[in-house]
């Protein structure tokens, strides 16, 4: 995403006024310093539809919320507070938080901070400072080592199963999607292919009737035969 933001400069070229339109990138953070780029969108050299004009610093909240360390063993932690180049610009304020009491200061004035773990989790925090202004403000938790090694002891997270039943229901909803449009399509064979099938079960069905009729009728005719033969014995006595 980009912001256009026109902008007039004036040359001396048949003394007229050439307007100069600039898109501003997206910032690199979403809080605390970084930088974004300023591209031109009209009057490029070379005729070109955009060109970079420069790099400059941007800004977002000054909060960051909590970190992860750069690099971490089970025996210390490093830390990395927000900056951006060159380094040595901004001042950075290191403190230990303590609950319910005042925060310690310490003494590494340094973007990079190495924690030795101990006994118990420490929680930090970094403030960088841009001509005595807090731009960016981090804070990190240091686990114990026996912390640390619980956390990596832990099962796999249930993301990775998330991932696969939304995967699989997605590729379900395709597949029915796609048989939707297929029956839209040739709803004409559809029609015609369940015509037949209907007409054929109820040709099964007349042809089971007409057996059962027909077994009925087998049934009834032995009663009446011994019928028929009493009549002829008496018409023949007499």
């Amino acid at each position: 995403m980009a912001f256009r933001i026109p902008c007039a400069v004036t040359h001396s070229v048949s003394n007229s006024t050439i307007v100069k339109e600039v898109e501003f990138g997206m910032c690199t953070v979403t809080c605390g310093v970084g930088i974004r780029e300023v591209i031109l969108t009209n009057g490029c050299p070379g005729g070109e539809s955009k060109c970079i004009v420069r790099v400059e610093e941007c800004r977002g909240p000054v909060d960051c919320g909590w970190g992860k360390p750069i690099s971490e063993s089970l025996e210390n932690v490093k830390l990395v507070c927000v900056h951006t180049s060159p380094e040595n610009r901004f001042k950075y304020v290191w403190k230990l938080l303590r609950p319910d009491q005042q925060a310690i200061v310490l003494t590494n004035d340094t973007a990079v901070l190495e924690v030795q773990r101990e006994i118990r989790p420490m929680a930090l925090e970094c403030d960088t400072l841009d001509n005595n202004e807090i731009v960016a403000s981090i804070k990190f938790t240091v686990y114990t080592t026996k912390e640390l090694q619980m956390k990596r002891s832990r099962p796999p997270d249930t993301d990775a199963v998330l991932v696969f039943v939304l995967t699989i229901g997605v590729v379900l909803c395709i597949f029915v999607i796609f048989v939707l449009i297929f029956i839209i399509i040739n709803w004409a064979a559809v029609k015609a292919f369940w015509g037949s099938k209907t007409s054929t079960t109820e040709i099964h069905s007349e042809l089971s009737s007409m057996r059962y009729k027909d077994s009925t009728s087998l049934d009834q005719s032995p009663a009446e035969i011994p019928g028929h033969e009493d009549d002829a014995l008496s018409e023949w006595n007499e």
